[in-house]
């Protein structure tokens, strides 16, 4: 017999609901959760079915606060999300070999470690305004990162690594239609960024900052340490927290403008429009109104998932992502997956996979196939169908989506 989510974790002090069995969750995740549920100012954790283990609190987690923020809840990457456009493409017009494709990305977006030589001319790009507010608040953030100017204009535009990507995909069709009806299947451009490495240098610092405040001294994990309202502590977070969560956005925009004109550029005889962008943040933090209470919500490897909001979902570099609509859900904090969730860390994938065994399970694909993202591999993540299917209360599928090129740092 199926189990009806959410089911409630066993040894949780704070209402703690799961999207997921209880025993298919980690060990020390499960004990995570169990910690962040005794921190007294917690109203409630929900736990999405991708949760995995993360620093001080678990990646998949949703943690809703009175008056108080666990950094550690939002994670390093401040700001991380997707970002996805449908073009007029359709599948008929992509070419069998794909390498010039994803060549032509990789030459606009730098990956890994790699940046910009020159901050970007945005102008070209027409990908919003504000940018001078922008960057004139950054000489007001932490004192530590200030001479991280430079860096960050140079990373503006760029992908980074990790589970980081860049896509093109083809929808899946409508398997219910008869063949007849079943039109050419559209092409879809999505990618998977954060905040580079401004937003991890301001995580760290104020991470620092709050465990070494007073009233964290005997936390169970010093990692949990929260910032309290009306504090210059948590003042100066959430300045920062802001900050680094519009930068997240704006790299992902200016990325998206890149990717399109790639596009545009290898199919320049034919002329590609462009849908209006579809962008989610899943590491952020923002106030919400939730069981009556103003509530300082942490969302951590999960997406806002409030009634018609629209969120993308991604599985592997082999398996294939999701556009889904929110369905409202009070009981979830208004919150889904982010994505399938690992189920082995990168290390125990390494030693567990080959480059052949990537090879294997990216048929198909156009993207890199060596060693060096062996820690990617499909295997090493949870099935993405199932992930879906276990928060059928929480999101609608819009579209199934199949990556035929991946870009990776």
């Amino acid at each position: 017999m199926n189990t009806v989510f959410p089911v409630p974790l066993s040894g949780a002090s704070a209402s703690t609901l799961l999207w997921a069995d209880e025993e298919s969750i980690e060990h020390e995740a499960r004990n995570q959760l169990r910690r962040v549920s005794t921190l007294p100012w917690v109203h409630g954790v929900r736990v999405m079915p991708d949760v995995h283990v993360g620093k001080g609190a678990t990646v998949g987690s949703v943690i809703a606060m009175r008056d108080a923020v666990c950094p550690a809840a939002v994670g390093v990457d401040i700001g991380c999300g997707m970002a996805a456009i449908r073009t007029d493409l359709v599948a008929g017009d992509l070419p069998d070999d794909l390498s010039g494709l994803r060549s032509a990305i990789e030459a606009r977006v730098p990956v890994g470690f790699h940046s910009h030589d020159q901050p970007l001319n945005l102008r070209p790009l027409r990908v919003g305004g504000g940018w001078g507010n922008f960057w004139e608040r950054f000489g007001d953030l932490h004192r530590g990162v200030r001479q991280l100017d430079s860096r960050a204009h140079k990373q503006l535009g760029t992908l980074g690594g990790g589970n980081h990507f860049i896509e093109i995909c083809i929808e899946e069709p409508d398997v219910t239609a008869s063949d007849g009806d079943r039109p050419d299947p559209a092409v879809w451009i999505m990618l998977h960024s954060g905040s580079r490495n401004i937003g991890k240098e301001l995580a760290d610092r104020h991470m620092s900052i709050a465990a070494g405040l007073p009233h964290n001294s005997d936390l169970p994990d010093r990692d949990l340490a929260v910032f309290l309202a009306g504090t210059p502590e948590m003042d100066a977070y959430r300045h920062d927290l802001e900050w680094a969560q519009d930068y997240a956005a704006r790299n992902r925009r200016v990325m998206l403008a890149l990717v399109c004109a790639a596009v545009q550029e290898t199919f320049a005889d034919r002329g590609v429009r462009f849908d209006d962008p579809i962008s989610c943040h899943h590491n952020y933090v923002a106030t919400e109104h939730i069981d009556g209470l103003d509530l300082l919500v942490t969302r951590k490897g999960a997406i806002r998932a409030g009634a018609g909001d629209l969120g993308l979902i991604p599985g592997s570099m082999g398996t294939g992502s999701y556009v889904v609509r929110g369905l409202g859900s009070e009981q979830s904090f208004y919150s889904a997956s982010h994505g399938a969730g690992r189920r082995m860390s990168r290390s125990k994938a390494r030693k567990t996979f080959t480059a052949d065994d990537l090879v294997a399970q990216t048929t198909g694909v156009e993207s890199r196939k060596d060693a060096g993202v062996v820690d990617e591999i499909p295997a090493a993540y949870k099935d993405i169908d199932s992930v879906i299917a276990a928060q059928s209360d929480l999101v609608e599928v819009v579209a199934h989506l199949r990556q035929v090129v991946c870009v990776k740092g």
